[in-house]
């Protein structure tokens, strides 16, 4: 992130819309803009109803302060609107719109929207200069504020629930729609399996995929009809062929998902309906469609689309604030997790070109455009939704187990490593309460069947403990394995796993029966794990942070109230951190920079200057170990004496809820992810003769072999006796939540 000054040359302008389709998450970016701007030294504008707001100009272009901005973080949509501008596609129109930002001296804009509003918008800027010269001819303006704002500054951060656009690997609402589609997904599976009965859902995308491939992954569905990879003929049979199997094999519903632009090899529409026809009249069953239209836009933005818009908003302004004349307009997206700068109009040219190959037929080409993510899970995904022939080649007998605490996601891994373990041949076998079952002998072969529905549960089927194996028992870890045929392993768990494997691997030239692929993958609510950035089952327990917070902030709407709010966290304060910035947290404290008496000062005096301001309710979050002195009562207490009666305290701790409810479906995707590129490595290592013991260890990027790193070096990246990673990617995140949360 860049570091956030005032903009030299004096006072600068700048404005903030959102326009085209609306997408949970806009109102994030808009928050972070206006404060970030305000914080830098800026006058900072909203533009109400989008691009036509800047064509009607007047009061629909409005100057903002601080708390104008306050409390929009947990709403969906917009709250400054949004239009599909008809006017703005004139050049009049256009003519009108530069008037009224001349007028207020703007020439900085942020556009929140998709690539119809970023592509209009270019064309503003790039006319900007003819425009300015005839306002000036006309004498709409003088020659010196044609001169004084001779260039227009443009930024832009895609807002679609679609994730349509390239140059970014998620698109503000993207998650947020994957949220309200695994909501429904999931309680139609629960009638479905009632009735036995087949249900056909179609879901958003226009051209693009993403929403019907990654909703398909992450509910567990059947089949999935996308866009990108049209069906050859017949596929009419190829998708009831797919329902018999999976019936057959014990599933009790059937589903599949139909994105709105799916098409066959010729053109023709595939529509939900068609499908339903399509299984009823070969298959007999009752088929019941739904479509879930526009409630894919609706709804509280998820906690992603809290916290990565925030630091997209915050990027967007720092980029117009220090552009000069000659600045390119820069996308704001996410590249690996991270905010990333790309070329404006050279990704909306590639995202365009892709609906060009979708129409000639180049479909291969059209899914690689999508990104290598996209190629990748779309193989995944029918992997582990077709039902392996029972003539699959023999192949390994690979374990798998949990170890260490409970992490939601955990049983969307376990389904996606024995069902695409199965599709290469091998033997599953689970291992009942980690390595505390192993030592006795409660293990068991997995079928196909035997994890159906296990996608979307909570919990951990298979169990897990905590239990590190003492040197005494290493030989019956070995003779259990080895008793079993076990060939390769898989664990997936938390802090308790890593060190249990570790110290296995400090025998393993002592006993057989280790002497084999062993992998380790990230599961941890509180992301405390190295390597990967984000541990399955985290993103879960910020979601369930950030629902807890709206609840309590509802309960405080009729009062004057404070609340010290305490997360789970261990000694990584990532969910604290990560949980405020989500939440609109006005002060985190968290283990890494501790608790001292000038912060909890500071933060009392903030505090009761904001309620003597107006404020009516002020957030801090405190992980749980950050001090054994300053407790959260001891907060509590600190902070009521210091409120002279303007306002009250109270505390919240949030506890076990945190590693409740079920799985994201970020962290479904991930944990399938993980899984299928597990039990690949682990295959070509044993095929090799490999006995490497290994964990995921880049902190970026997808699963790959390269990132690949060998276990003995687990220990060089974990933090004495914190336990936690040395390097922590969110860390310097905190300068955001400052400038976002505290006025300057």
């Amino acid at each position: 992130m860049s570091e956030l000054t005032a903009p030299a040359g004096g006072t600068k302008a700048i404005a903030v819309l959102t326009s085209g389709g609306d997408a949970q998450g806009m109102n994030a970016v808009v928050r972070a803009v206006v404060r970030t701007a305000i914080n830098a030294g800026a006058e900072v504008y909203v533009v109400y109803e989008g691009l036509q707001g800047l064509v009607d100009g007047g009061e629909r272009i409005v100057k903002c302060d601080w708390s104008s901005v306050g409390g929009i973080l947990h709403k969906g949509g917009t709250v400054i609107g949004t239009a599909r501008s008809m006017d703005f596609r004139e050049r009049w129109g256009r003519l009108k719109a530069a008037a009224s930002l001349i007028e207020r001296g703007i020439d900085r804009l942020v556009v929140v929207g998709g690539d119809g509003s970023l592509t209009g918008t270019d064309v503003f800027r790039s006319e900007w200069s003819e425009l300015l010269a005839e306002l000036a001819a006309n004498g709409d303006i003088t020659v010196e504020q044609e001169q004084r704002h001779a260039h227009l500054i443009i930024a832009g951060v895609v807002g679609s629930i679609d994730n349509d656009m390239v140059g970014t690997d998620m698109t503000v609402g993207a998650d947020s729609a994957l949220h309200r589609i695994l909501e429904a997904i999931d309680a139609i599976a629960s009638t479905a399996a009632s009735h036995q009965r087949s249900f056909v859902v179609e879901v958003m995308g226009r051209h693009c995929g993403y929403l019907a491939l990654m909703s398909a992954i992450a509910g567990g569905a059947d089949h999935v009809l996308i866009p990108e990879m049209p069906p050859e003929a017949g596929w009419e049979d190829d998708v009831c062929d797919r329902l018999r199997a999976a019936r057959t094999a014990g599933r009790r519903d059937s589903i599949v998902i139909v994105a709105e632009g799916a098409r066959d090899r010729e053109g023709n529409p595939i529509t939900a309906q068609m499908v339903a026809d399509a299984i009823a009249e070969r298959t007999g069953e009752d088929v019941r469609i739904t479509i879930l239209g526009h409630v894919q836009r609706g709804g509280s933005p998820s906690a992603y689309d809290r916290w990565m818009p925030t630091l997209m908003g915050y990027a967007a302004a720092l980029e117009v604030l220090s552009a000069g004349p000659d600045h390119v307009p820069q996308l704001i997206g996410v590249r690996n997790g991270e905010v990333a700068t790309t070329a404006l109009m050279e990704d909306v040219a590639r995202t365009r070109q892709i609906a060009s190959l979708i129409q000639a037929g180049r479909y291969d080409d059209a899914v690689s455009a999508r990104g290598v993510s996209f190629s990748e899970m779309l193989h995944v995904f029918h992997d582990i939704a077709r039902v392996a022939p029972e003539q699959a080649p023999k192949g390994l007998r690979i374990a798998v187990l949990h170890a260490g605490g409970l992490a939601p996601g955990m049983n969307a891994a376990v389904r996606a490593a024995v069902r695409f373990g199965i599709s290469r041949g091998h033997t599953m076998v689970g291992v009942q309460n980690g390595f505390r079952g192993l030592l006795k002998n409660r293990v068991t072969a997995l079928n196909w069947d035997d994890v159906e529905g296990w996608v979307s549960l909570g919990g951990a089927e298979l169990g897990t403990s905590r239990l590190i194996p003492e040197p005494f028992q290493y030989a019956n870890v070995s003779a259990m394995l080895a008793l079993h045929g076990v060939e390769a392993v898989l664990v997936i768990g938390g802090q308790k796993g890593y060190q249990a494997s570790y110290n296995l691997l400090q025998a393993r030239d002592d006993y057989k029966g280790l002497q084999i692929p062993w992998m380790l993958l990230p599961a941890s609510i509180d992301n405390n794990l190295p390597g990967w950035r984000t541990a399955i089952g985290a993103d879960t327990a910020l979601c369930a942070i950030t629902d807890a917070v709206d609840r309590l902030k509802q309960s405080a709407t009729a009062s004057r109230r404070a609340f010290v709010i305490e997360v789970m966290g261990r000694y990584c304060g990532y969910l604290a951190q990560m949980g405020g910035l989500a939440a609109g947290a006005e002060q985190v404290f968290i283990p890494e920079q501790g608790i001292s008496l000038a912060a909890l000062d500071a933060a009392a005096q903030d505090m009761a200057a904001g309620f003597k301001g107006g404020r009516r309710i002020y957030l801090v979050v405190r992980n749980e170990m950050t001090s054994t002195g300053y407790t959260t009562e001891f907060l509590k207490q600190l902070f009521t004496e210091e409120s002279e009666g303007d306002f009250d305290v109270r505390t919240m701790i949030l506890g076990h809820l945190q590693q409740g409810g079920n799985p994201t479906p970020y962290d479904r995707v991930q944990a399938t992810r993980l899984s299928a590129f597990a039990i690949q490595t682990l295959t070509e290592h044993a095929e090799a003769g490999s006995v490497e013991w290994s964990y995921i260890g880049s902190d970026r990027g997808r699963p790959h072999a390269e990132n690949l790193r060998a276990l003995p070096d687990v220990a060089e990246n974990i933090a004495g006796g914190f336990r936690r990673p040395k390097q922590q990617w969110w860390l310097p995140l905190r300068e955001v939540s400052e400038a976002v949360s505290q006025r300057s």
